[in-house]
């Protein structure tokens, strides 16, 4: 039995005044602790693991990776294939407070608290230690690595470009 964190109660839409995307129907987000701690690990840049999600049904997950490395067709994808509440995640992720706040006004309230997790505000890891699992807690510290890495790397004048 896999437990959905992402899933709303209510089918969703994205908003129509939202600022970032288009009225797009969201697809659900279903997965076990397994394809969630796979998924992070392929964040960790396991290239087995990413062809796994790649060729057992996860291509948003194995597209997300290059989202969370700014690729913009990456980002591009998952908006146009229903998958902006995880493209929110990763723009608020990046300090990106109307991302934030369309999340948390769509209900997506573990997606909300991961981001800002990643985005060094201690009160969501509190919150996802609290409310969560562990396997999304893990998954939080592998986007978070990642993208202070790339902070790094864009701080760095001696690694431009050189992100993914």
């Amino acid at each position: 039995m896999s437990w959905n964190p992402f899933k709303k109660k209510v089918k969703s839409e994205i908003a129509k005044n939202s600022d970032n995307f288009d009225i797009v129907p969201l697809k659900p987000m279903n997965y076990s602790a397994m394809v969630i701690l796979a998924w992070a690990k392929a964040i960790d840049g396991d290239l087995t693991l990413q062809d796994w999600l790649r060729d057992n049904g996860y291509k948003e997950l194995y597209i997300a990776i290059f989202a969370i490395h700014l690729k913009d067709n990456a980002r591009d994808w998952l908006i146009e294939n229903g998958y902006a509440h995880l493209m929110a995640m990763i723009h608020a992720a990046e300090s990106n407070d109307n991302a934030a706040n369309w999340l948390l006004f769509h209900k997506f309230e573990t997606l909300y608290h991961i981001a800002r997790a990643i985005d060094y505000h201690d009160e969501s890891w509190v919150w996802l230690r609290t409310y969560s699992t562990e396997d999304l807690f893990i998954l939080a510290q592998s986007i978070k690595k990642v993208k202070d890495e790339i902070e790094d790397n864009h701080n760095d004048p001696h690694w431009i470009h050189r992100d993914f």
